[in-house]
């Protein structure tokens, strides 16, 4: 149960969500859209989300699309990680998102829900960020399709009132070797420590990092370090793991220094498995 009550609106179209976001604030409801639910749920409980109105887009179709279209895959952003880990149609993502949380979670949790979640895990985005995938934004100025690695620092940087509708990633990167892996340091579906995913596009490795830090991330300078095929794989490992982004966290699910350890483990596993890999 939920500490407050809220008025719930469930949209057929892109339009009528955008309507709806700007008349709800307007009235002064603090509008919220809700995608998979399982976060307004979950910090709503320890009161640290509150709305007077949910507006429910998963009903809209451009957010359920999964589609092959031409040399590019859509994926709608309402789309649940069981849906997306059934269809297998970018096998990076699917062994990504088979990750997260636990089966019955899974079949609530959406792609944008975890994408643009508060907690700072969200696994789902690193083979996207590796991808160079683009994402379709709506909000009052309209629709706008952007490179993800512009909007994504850190978290999806969303205007007022805007939310995702879908992601589009070419076929290239789908079909490209990867690796990926998550490493918790309790029971098989606890909190992540790190989860790292890579693929090798272009004889380059790519590198996306969740779990270190208070946020996913993609480094050029990590992905610079790793690449360096003058080095021995040890100094390309310790030349990435210098390059880092700061803060590292340091909590109950581990410190800073074991978060390295685990990381510096990941990533010779990861250059060993993709420095061979022809694509």
């Amino acid at each position: 149960m939920l500490p407050f009550d809220f008025d719930y609106y469930r949209p057929n179209t892109l339009k009528e969500a955008v309507d709806l976001f700007q008349y709800l604030e307007q009235q002064g409801k603090q509008p919220f859209y809700f995608n998979g639910g399982t976060e307004l749920l979950t910090l709503g409980r320890i009161d640290l989300a509150y709305t007077e109105a949910v507006i429910d887009i998963k009903g809209i179709a451009e957010c359920n699309v999964m589609q092959v279209s031409g040399d590019h895959l859509i994926l709608g952003s309402s789309l649940t990680l069981t849906a997306v880990e059934e269809a297998n149609l970018f096998p990076l993502l699917t062994k990504t998102a088979s990750e997260v949380a636990d089966h019955t979670a899974r079949g609530k949790i959406t792609l944008g829900g975890n994408i643009c979640a508060r907690i700072f895990y969200r696994e789902a985005v690193l083979p996207f960020l590796l991808a160079d995938s683009r994402v379709l934004i709506i909000g009052a100025e309209g629709k706008k399709i952007i490179p993800i690695n512009d909007v994504f620092q850190g978290h999806l940087r969303l205007e007022e009132g805007e939310f995702l509708v879908q992601l589009e990633t070419e076929t290239r990167y789908i079909h490209a070797p990867f690796f990926t892996v998550k490493r918790r340091q309790q029971w098989d579906t606890g909190y992540p420590l790190i989860t790292i995913a890579a693929l090798k596009i272009d004889q380059k490795i790519r590198v996306a990092i969740s779990g270190l830090c208070p946020f996913p991330f993609r480094s050029p300078f990590v992905e610079e370090a790793i690449n360096r095929k003058d080095s021995s794989v040890d100094e390309r490992i310790e030349g990435a793991l210098a390059a880092l982004p700061q803060p590292i966290l340091d909590d109950i699910e581990g410190s800073k220094e074991y978060r390295i350890f685990v990381l510096r483990n990941l990533l010779a596993d990861a250059v060993g498995t993709l420095d061979s890999a022809v694509f």
